[in-house]
């Protein structure tokens, strides 16, 4: 009797092992409309940001699609698919995470820690490189989380070597610092990151690659970034050909990797590529949602959204211990002066470097236009004599390309200006400094030897 009872048990507690998978409710919506980007459903009821599964017929086979919830309107969900819309039907079934857990959870866990280094990531941890899954804990994060206090921020005070002479030493840079690099397209800016992600004092980097052509990508990862480098990097690709919610989710996604890093007291290099991008993307997102436009299609809530992105790094440990120094490269495309995303990159960054693109049709490399480009906490953390010598060299490079018609002209007589004299005495030289081969590393204390070294000549 005993043996039949403890038969009959083992096997009640094996049929609830497997009815322990399902959900003690199991419901499905429908889908309503298909508009643009966004799919309109209703009978599901899941908080924004969850996942869920639509029914499709895709070639002659019913499969699905995974969609993320994004916005509701009374009983309607708003829903972004993750994959092209192709194979959905109206009154397609969408499920909820919870009942076709086997087909959403992998979408809403992402990797983090140590074993990311190395590798090249999708938008949802999934590897691109070829290399294999990643075995390391994971976890959902909520991007969206409570603002970081102010006054629990440690100050900026370390000078952080990149590498790169011009910006060493006329546009210091300090550990958790916040950068833009303003630039046109095909002038240099993507040498000018792989310059800073190879030659900075980095423990580790995060790159998001931001609607970047694939071609590029490679490219980018191969060729600029290079395996050393590689080796402590973690990059995150979200082409042009993929859905706007995946590249926004590729730069919260990186932002958030970063964050983990740095709360285990390393120092990390956050590199986004680019910020106009993760911009149009959520434009793209705004406008499918009917959400109305303020200024060049862009919503009003894009004003939040990006100080929101920024403020997420620096040096946000109170011990001092870890810090995220940011570069976000901006698009200067067409009217540059009535561009909201580079007016709000310059208002909430702690500085910008704006290439020129009559430098780099000179062949000047790295095109950087010194007498627009500034470094906000340059002051705070270098000592008096360097920041005297870059004030004064930046003087006389102003000086020389206000005058710079006359010069060519000749018209000017030496000795009228000083200031100028010294210039354009030194200008050869000055030209040579400010320049530099992709694969030359100049460190801060040789930067600082050089600029003392130029100014000699006067």
């Amino acid at each position: 009797m005993n043996f039949l009872l403890n038969t009959w048990f083992n096997k009640i507690n094996e049929f609830e092992k497997k009815i322990s998978f399902f959900s003690h409710d199991i419901s499905y919506g429908r889908v309503l409309s298909v508009n643009n980007l966004i799919i309109e459903a209703t009978g599901v009821y899941l908080p924004i940001g969850n996942f869920c599964w639509v029914e499709r017929i895709y070639k002659d086979v019913l499969s699905g699609i995974i969609c993320k919830i994004i916005g509701f309107k009374e009983k309607i969900v708003f829903l972004v698919p993750m994959h092209n819309l192709d194979g959905i039907f109206p009154g397609a079934k969408v499920f909820s995470q919870y009942s076709v857990t086997s087909n959403v959870i992998k979408y809403s866990r992402f990797p983090f820690g140590y074993k990311l280094l190395g590798r090249v990531l999708d938008s949802f941890g999934h590897p691109l490189d070829n290399l294999g899954n990643i075995q390391s804990k994971k976890k959902s994060f909520n991007f969206f989380k409570s603002s970081i206090n102010p006054l629990q921020r440690f100050p900026i005070t370390d000078i952080l070597d990149t590498g790169v002479r011009a910006i060493n030493s006329l546009l210091t840079v300090g550990r958790g610092q916040r950068m833009g690099i303003f630039s046109q397209p095909g002038i240099g800016k993507s040498m000018l990151l792989g310059m800073i992600s190879r030659y900075t004092d980095a423990d580790i980097i995060v790159v998001s690659l931001v609607g970047e052509r694939g071609r590029e990508v490679k490219e980018f990862i191969d060729n600029v970034l290079g395996a050393h480098s590689l080796k402590k990097s973690v990059v995150i690709v979200s082409p042009a050909d993929v859905s706007p919610i995946l590249k926004i989710q590729s730069v919260q996604y990186a932002t958030s990797i970063a964050e983990d890093f740095c709360k285990k007291n390393n120092h990390v290099l956050l590199i986004v590529d680019s910020l106009t991008r993760y911009a149009m993307a959520y434009r793209e997102m705004s406008n499918a949602m009917h959400e109305i436009p303020v200024l060049k299609g862009y919503p009003a809530s894009i004003f939040s959204n990006i100080p929101y992105l920024i403020e997420r790094t620096g040096n946000i440990n109170d011990n001092g211990l870890g810090s995220i120094t940011a570069f976000y490269t901006v698009l200067t495309e067409g009217d540059e002066y009535n561009d909201p995303i580079l007016d709000i990159a310059k208002s909430v960054l702690d500085g910008h470097i704006i290439l020129s693109n009559v430098l780099s049709e000179a062949g000047h490399y790295p095109a950087i236009d010194i007498e627009k480009s500034i470094s906000r906490s340059m002051h705070s953390i270098v000592d008096r004599n360097h920041y005297k010598n870059s004030i004064y060299l930046k003087k006389l490079i102003s000086c020389y390309y206000r005058h710079h018609d006359l010069i060519n002209l000749g018209v000017y007589s030496a000795g009228t200006n000083k200031l100028l004299d010294n210039s354009i005495k030194i200008w050869p030289i000055l030209e040579k400094f400010l320049q530099q081969k992709f694969l030359e590393c100049c460190t801060y204390t040789q930067s600082i030897s050089e600029l003392i070294k130029l100014l000699q000549n006067i």
